[in-house]
C-alpha cells in the first residue's frame, strides 16, 4: 500500500493506516525533535505533540503527497512550542563539571561529533531547526521555507545566520579550549 492510499484512509479515521505512517516517519521526525531541542524526553514529547495535531488535523491536509513535510512542519513547531514552554519555568541548573579534563580518543569522528553538539547547544532553538531541516533532513531553501511558513529569502537568510552563529560558536569553543589547555600545562 502506497503512502498516499494510507493518508487517504487515515483521513477517513483508520487508526491502523495512521499509525503505519506513524511507524515509517516516527524515528525521523524524533531525530528532528532530539537535534533542535537537545534532550530525548522533550523530542519524544514533541513528537508525540505534533501527532496529535497530524491526527487532529489530517483532514485538512491539502495534499496527501505532501504529508512528510507536513508532519516536518509540525515536530519543528511542536517542538519550538516546549521551548517556549519551558521558558516559562524556573530556571533549571545542570550539575555537571564545568570542564571536563582532555582526553585523547583516538577517533576524529567522535571529537569533530563532540564539537558540533558544543557548538550547537550555543545556537537558538530556532537556528538548531533550520540547520537540521536543511543539514540532516536534506531540504532545500525552497522546502524550508515551505516547511516553516516563510518566505524563500527568509530561509535562505535564516540558514546563512544559523550557519553564521555556529561557526562563530564552534570557534568561541576552539579558543576556550586552548585557553583550558594551556592552563593545564602551566
Amino acid at each position: 500500500m502506497d503512502q498516499r492510499e494510507l493518508v487517504e484512509r487515515a483521513r477517513r479515521g483508520d487508526h491502523d493506516a495512521f499509525a503505519q505512517l506513524v511507524e515509517a516517519s516516527i524515528g525521523r521526525l524524533e531525530a528532528v525533535a532530539r537535534l533542535i531541542l537537545l534532550d530525548p524526553e522533550l523530542a519524544r514529547d514533541a513528537v508525540q505533540d505534533a501527532y496529535i495535531r497530524a491526527w487532529r488535523d489530517l483532514p485538512s491536509l491539502r495534499d496527501p503527497d505532501r504529508i512528510d513535510h507536513w508532519l516536518h512542519r509540525l515536530t519543528v513547531n511542536a517542538s519550538l512550542d516546549v521551548v517556549r514552554r519551558r521558558r516559562r519555568r524556573p530556571i533549571e541548573v545542570d550539575l555537571a563539571p564545568m570542564s571536563s579534563p582532555i582526553v585523547a580518543d583516538e577517533s576524529r569522528h567522535v571529537a569533530d561529533r563532540d564539537t558540533l553538539e558544543r557548538g550547537f547547544r550555543r545556537l537558538r532553538p530556532e537556528q538548531r531547526a533550520i540547520l537540521v531541516l536543511h543539514y540532516y533532513l536534506g531540504l532545500p531553501a525552497s522546502a524550508l521555507a515551505e516547511t516553516l511558513q516563510i518566505p524563500q529569502g527568509t530561509a535562505q537568510s535564516r540558514l546563512y545566520r544559523a550557519l553564521s552563529d555556529l561557526r562563530v560558536a564552534l570557534e568561541a569553543d576552539a579558543r576556550s579550549a586552548g585557553s583550558f589547555r594551556q592552563e593545564v600545562v602551566a
